[in-house]
């Protein structure tokens, strides 16, 4: 049973952007699916019941800042 979270992501300014969080997400193992939209500034995280905190840190070692939307 996967799990899902969104995050509010800051520090995007294009598509390009969104690749490179969803790439630094995708290479946690668990991870099933990273979907980011710098349009909206959210990520949403398809997983196998990681931290939250621990996807949110691979975000923020991609350089961007990460919040849990609750």
């Amino acid at each position: 049973m996967s799990t899902t979270h969104t995050f509010t992501v800051t520090g995007m300014h294009c598509a390009s952007c969104g690749l490179r969080i969803d790439d630094a997400i995708e290479d946690l193992p668990g991870v099933r699916r990273s979907t980011t939209s710098a349009r909206t500034g959210r990520t949403v995280v398809e997983h196998d019941g990681l931290d939250p905190q621990d996807l949110a840190a691979a975000i923020t070692a991609a350089g961007y800042g990460a919040e849990l939307v609750c």
